[in-house]
C-alpha cells in the first residue's frame, strides 16, 4: 500500500461509495429491490446495503451471458484480441488498486497493506499472465493415414457460472474468470454476500476495460438462493466453485438434477505441515509456520492448520511459534502497522471460538491465545491461537476451522509423520521441511495432496496449476491447465 497513514485510510474508507447494484449486461442492474447489508468486520458497521439476487436476476444474467456466447464477438474475436482486452482488465486494476485494496480490506477484514500487495497484486497478475497467454493456446493434429487429417481443438464451453468465497474475493474469482474469458467462454460471477462490493468493482472495471456486454456479469446475493439459481440453471454449462465441501456437495447435486454440467470444485483443507530435525533453518521453519497460520487470520484453504513436528525438536519449533503469536499485531485492519486482522464476522468468529472450547474439552493444551479482544471495537478479532498435545482423533486435527488456530502433533519417525499427514479426508496441500534430497522426494510423492511445499509455504506463482485431490475437490486453477476446465475437446476427422 502507498505510504498512507491511518488517519488518511480511514478518511478515504469514510468516503468510499461502493456499487451497490448488479452488473448484468454490460450495465448496473438494481434487480427487484431485495437487499441485504453488507457489514464491516472491523467495526460491525454497515457498509452498504446491496442488491439481492433472486431466481429473476439470475435469470436475467445468465441470458446475458448466453446471448453473448451465442450471438456475441467474444468467442469469435481471435485469441490475440481478447488477450487485448484482459491485458486492460490487468492494467485498470493497477489503476484502481488503491481502492479495491481499502474496499477488500472493509468488507472481509483483511490489513489493507495485505490486500494491496497481496490479493490486489494476484489478481492482477492473473488477468496479465492469461491476456499473454490466449493467444499462444494450440491445437493438435494427430499423426493417421496419409488419407486422412485429423484435428483436434479446444472450444470454449460456453456460459461460466463462478461461485467464489470471501476469504480471497478478488484473488479467486480471477483464478476463475480470468481463464474462462481467454478461452472465449462468457461468465456468470456470484461473490460471497460478504464480500460483494470488490466483485462489482471488478465487473465494472472489465466493461470499461471494453469487454462486450454480457462478457462477464456480477450478480451478488447469499448461496442458497441465488447459488442454487446458477448451479441449477440448465443454460449454465461449467459451474467453477471454490468454498466449504459441504456446498460443493451442493453443486455437484445441482448439476445432477439440472443439465449435468461439468463442476469444478476448490474446497477445504486441513494441510500438513511437516518440520524434520534435520530442516535447514529451524527458526525459519518456526517462523514460516506462524506466519502460514496466522497470515489472512488463518482464513486459507491451504492453511498449515495441522504443525506435525518431529518430537526432538517438537518444544522448540512450538516455543518460537507461541514467541510469535504472542507478539503479533492484531488490529484495525486499516492500520498500516496492523499484521493480522479482523475475522470476516462474528457469526464465523463464534464458530472459530466452538472449535477452540471443543479442543480445551477434548484435552489439548491450550498455549496461547484462545479468546476474542478488541470487542470494544465492534469488530471480530481473535488472539492467535496454538494449541499442542493434540491427539489426531480430535476435532481440532480433523475438521477444517478457517481462523488463526493452530493444532500442534508429534511424530517419531518419518513413516508416522506420512501416516498423520494423510490421516485425512482433505488432500489440499502440505508443507515439509528437510535437509535430505531423497527425503524431499520420497515424502512428497507419498503425500496425498495437490501442492506441495519444501522448505517453504504459500510459494508459487501462475505456471503452476492449484488445487486438491480427496474432498479437497477437483480441477485446477491457475497455469495453463485452468483453460481446460473451461474448454471442450473436438475431434475433426477428414477423408482426404
Amino acid at each position: 500500500m502507498p505510504a498512507l497513514a491511518h488517519d488518511e485510510l480511514l478518511r478515504l474508507a469514510k468516503d468510499l461509495d461502493p456499487p451497490v447494484e448488479h452488473h448484468i449486461d454490460g450495465v448496473d442492474e438494481p434487480g427487484g429491490g431485495a437487499a441485504f447489508a453488507v457489514v464491516s468486520p472491523r467495526d460491525g458497521q454497515v457498509l452498504a446495503q446491496v442488491a439481492d439476487a433472486r431466481q429473476a436476476e439470475v435469470d436475467l444474467a445468465v441470458a446475458a451471458a448466453r446471448r453473448a456466447f451465442d450471438h456475441g464477438p467474444w468467442p469469435r474475436l481471435a485469441p490475440a484480441d481478447r488477450g487485448r482486452i484482459l491485458l486492460r482488465v490487468a492494467e485498470l486494476l493497477e489503476e484502481q488498486r488503491e481502492k479495491l485494496a481499502l474496499t477488500v480490506s472493509l468488507e472481509m477484514g483483511k490489513p489493507v497493506t495485505d490486500a494491496y500487495g497481496i490479493e490486489l497484486r494476484a489478481a492482477i497478475n492473473t488477468f496479465r499472465w492469461y491476456g499473454q497467454l490466449a493467444d499462444k493456446l494450440t491445437d493438435e493434429s494427430p499423426h493417421t493415414s496419409p488419407d486422412a487429417l485429423a484435428l483436434v481443438t479446444r472450444e470454449p464451453a460456453g456460459v461460466v457460472g463462478a461461485v467464489v468465497p470471501w476469504n480471497f474475493p478478488l484473488t479467486l474469482a480471477s483464478w476463475k474468470v480470468a481463464p474462462a474469458l481467454a478461452a472465449g467462454c462468457t461468465v456468470v460471477l456470484k461473490p460471497s454476500e460478504n464480500s460483494p462490493l470488490s466483485a462489482l468493482l471488478l465487473g465494472r472495471i472489465a466493461t470499461e476495460a471494453g469487454l462486450p456486454p454480457g462478457v462477464l456479469n456480477v450478480v451478488t446475493g447469499d448461496g442458497p438462493v441465488a447459488g442454487r439459481a446458477i448451479g441449477l440453471h440448465p443454460d449454465v454449462d461449467v459451474l467453477a466453485f471454490t468454498g466449504s465441501t459441504a456446498v460443493g456437495r451442493h453443486f455437484l447435486r445441482y448439476a445432477a438434477d439440472s443439465n449435468l454440467k461439468r463442476v469444478w470444485l476448490e474446497l477445504g483443507g486441513k494441510s500438513p505441515n511437516i518440520i524434520l530435525p534435520d530442516a535447514p533453518d529451524l527458526e525459519k521453519a518456526a517462523a514460516t509456520a506462524a506466519w502460514g497460520i496466522f497470515f489472512n487470520q488463518g482464513e486459507m484453504c491451504t492453511a498449515p492448520s495441522r504443525l506435525l513436528v518431529h518430537s526432538s525438536v517438537a518444544e522448540r519449533v512450538t516455543e518460537a511459534i507461541v514467541a510469535r503469536a504472542r507478539d503479533l499485531r492484531v488490529g484495525d485492519p486499516l492500520d498500516p502497522a496492523t499484521e493480522m486482522g479482523a475475522l470476516v464476522g462474528e457469526s464465523h468468529l463464534e464458530r472459530v471460538l466452538d472449535h477452540i472450547g471443543t479442543g480445551i474439552d477434548e484435552g489439548a493444551r491450550l498455549r496461547t491465545g484462545g479468546e476474542r479482544t478488541l470487542a470494544g471495537t465492534g469488530g471480530s478479532f481473535l488472539h492467535p491461537t496454538v494449541f499442542d498435545h493434540v491427539d489426531p482423533g480430535m476435532r481440532l486435527a480433523r475438521e477444517e476451522i478457517f481462523g488463526p488456530v493452530l493444532s500442534v502433533l508429534t511424530f517419531d519417525d518419518l513413516d508416522e509423520a506420512v501416516r498423520l499427514a494423510n490421516a485425512t479426508e482433505y488432500g489440499l496441500a502440505a508443507g515439509l521441511w528437510t535437509s535430505d534430497l531423497s527425503t524431499a522426494h520420497k515424502v512428497s510423492r507419498a503425500l496425498r495432496a495437490g501442492t506441495v511445499w519444501v522448505n517453504c509455504y504459500e510459494e508459487g506463482d501462475l505456471t503452476v496449476p492449484f488445487g486438491g485431490v480427496k474432498q479437497s475437490g477437483n480441477g485446477r486453477d491457475k497455469s495453463v491447465h485452468a483453460v481446460e476446465k473451461y474448454t471442450e475437446l473436438k475431434t475433426t476427422w477428414i477423408q482426404l
